[in-house]
């Protein structure tokens, strides 16, 4: 049977087919669906942990015991999940082990651009790379078998357009595999110096194993076209551009096994051809691989550059000198920016913080828009849970010309994620900072998956859940404080009153994502024009349901949820 599916959808039938047993991720785009479709299969076990590195770790534990196990991240939470990752390459597994990592060439929805290969390398981890999601599947499939075999971690390394494309993919049954016998062995799990530096020979050796293995792999493989003008080294998303823009023009060498790269397989095909090009998204990881086992007519990065996607035209024009004209419009369609929702309950929030002039380390949510205009509220974002630490240091080397103008902010699930050990280094520390909490009841950013603030597990079951306020009064925050920000004047109050305190506190800014089924709105707002004096007041929140119209605030009833931030914002009483 045959299906159309997406990459990520079509991984998780990999592990499915492949008899995974429990999968631990945390939620990140462009990754996000493998997980939430792996937890629908009701064989495999499937959780969102706190964050990358304990889905990391318990998929190591799973392993360990003799399950088949997987952990799914983006680009950025591999950072996160690197210290068990490159010990984990040293113990191997029982059970098979597999890893997604989902790329963003572009930075679609990430603060930076990040070639996970670089941590393939690094951690001596074989990694694959799917094109399609046929592929996705197939090569979730044979990278379960090749953990086992080589008694290694797997990387997969997916892309947006892959994980978010969709093509067929067969279907099969699920071949079930049992658990593996645990034994006890110190030598292989316990990696002190002692121990460790024998598995640092294993992993050598397996290294050598792998590379031998990349040469006959069926992952990697030749297109010859007789019409052949040049050689093409390709792999993923770029493979599928490649084709598309060059058709019989090139041979292919495409690489479904990224690391380790094969040696004569690369050197025999390149030997074919007067002219070879490399083309690959972001670095240039084979290009260089190329080089230093001595192929030289090869042509990559100089043609192609390190930054953002690649692309059929981008190709077909650097390659071919076919330039394919973009499709024009007769109408100018305006530019439309990533804004918050109507009713978003960061928004009033940060209107108060950037009326107040207070300086704000941000994170990484839907609430790092607030930087944007008009609110234009946040200073800085790095990366998770960064807003706590990096208010705690800026206020230390500052002192008090900033204790009482700074503000961290971070929603419930970054706060859970990589936040409390910032939180504690500010208590610990006896640091003067403030932090706000954005508790919206979810984890908004990457759509609306459950974390452990919210009182159900990812399948929706009743769970735990973690009370900010008792947890920030453990952790030694005394002044613990709860705000709703659709009332402006509650919550400037609250962050007047906390900066000027002389210790640490914490505001708990209240209120569920206006976008959650199970919230109830308010009836839409209007403006009774003949009071408007025109004045714009509303229009610095920058909510996109009020606009100006003939010199009069407009609120589109449709978007409109009924907030009233906009009618306390309003001196002459024209918002009804």
């Amino acid at each position: 049977m045959n299906k159309l599916m997406l990459g990520n959808e079509a991984f998780a039938r990999g592990l499915f087919e492949a008899g995974c047993r429990i999968v631990s991720s945390y939620p990140g785009t462009p990754s996000t669906e493998i997980t939430e479709a792996a937890a629908k299969y009701d064989e495999i076990y499937a959780e969102w942990a706190p964050n990358e590195k304990v889905a990391m770790e318990t998929a190591i534990g799973a392993s360990i015991a003799g399950a088949r196990s997987f952990c799914g991240m983006k680009h950025v939470g591999l950072n996160v999940a690197a210290d068990p990752l490159y010990t984990a390459a040293y113990t191997g597994v029982n059970g098979g082990m597999v890893i997604a990592v989902a790329d963003d060439p572009g930075m679609h929805s990430s603060q930076n651009e990040q070639d996970s290969r670089h941590h393939a390398i690094a951690s001596k981890v074989p990694m694959f790379e799917p094109s399609d999601s046929g592929e996705c599947k197939e090569f979730t499939k044979l990278a379960f078998d090749l953990s086992e075999e080589f008694d290694t971690p797997v990387i997969v390394r997916m892309s947006t357009r892959v994980a978010h494309s969709q093509s067929i993919v067969e279907l099969c049954d699920r071949e079930e595999k049992p658990l593996k016998d645990y034994t006890k062995n110190p030598q292989k799990y316990v990696m002190m110096p002692a121990f460790a530096r024998g598995r640092h020979v294993f992993v050598e050796e397996r290294t050598k194993k792998l590379i031998e293995y990349a040469e006959t792999t069926p992952l990697n493989r030749t297109e010859f076209s007789e019409n052949a003008e040049f050689g093409v080294i390709t792999s993923g998303a770029a493979y599928q551009y490649t084709k598309e823009a060059l058709g019989d023009n090139a041979s292919v060498l495409k690489l479904g096994m990224v690391n380790p790269l094969p040696v004569k397989l690369i050197r025999d095909f390149a030997a074919k051809f007067g002219k070879v090009y490399i083309i690959e998204e972001l670095d240039g990881i084979i290009e260089e691989h190329c080089r230093n086992i001595g192929v030289t007519n090869i042509a990559g990065k100089e043609i192609f550059g390190y930054i953002g996607e690649l692309s059929q035209s981008i190709i077909a024009e650097k390659i071919l000198g076919v330039k394919k004209e973009s499709v024009s419009l007769d109408d100018n369609i305006p530019v439309r920016p990533p804004v918050m929702c109507a009713g978003c309950p960061h928004r009033g929030l940060f209107y108060c913080l950037s009326k107040l002039k207070v300086t704000v380390s941000g994170d990484i949510g839907c609430y790092t828009l607030g930087a944007a205009a008009p609110l234009c509220a946040v200073d800085t974002t790095i990366c998770m849970g960064a807003s706590v630490s990096g208010l705690h240091g800026f206020n230390k080397a500052r002192g008090e010309e900033s204790e009482h103008r700074s503000v961290a902010v971070i929603g419930d699930s970054t706060f859970m994620h990589s936040g409390m050990t910032g939180l504690v280094n500010i208590a610990y520390n006896n640091s003067n900072s403030t932090v706000i909490i954005l508790d919206n009841s979810i984890t908004g950013m990457t759509g609306h998956q459950q974390n452990p603030t919210t009182g159900k597990n990812l399948k929706g079951d009743p769970a735990a859940a973690v009370n900010l306020e008792e947890l920030c009064r453990a952790i030694g925050i005394k002044r613990v404080r709860v705000v709703d920000p659709y009332s402006l004047a509650e919550t400037e109050a609250a962050i007047k009153e906390e900066l000027a305190a002389d210790e640490a506190s914490v505001i708990i800014s209240r209120r569920p994502c206006a976008l959650l089924k199970y919230v109830k709105h308010n009836p839409p707002f209007r403006v009774e024009t003949d009071k408007c004096k025109s004045c714009k007041m509303c229009m610095k929140l920058g909510c996109p349901a009020i606009s100006m119209k003939n010199g009069k605030a407009v609120i589109d009833h449709t978007q409109c949820v009924g907030c009233g931030i906009c009618k306390e914002m309003c001196k002459f009483g024209a918002i009804e």
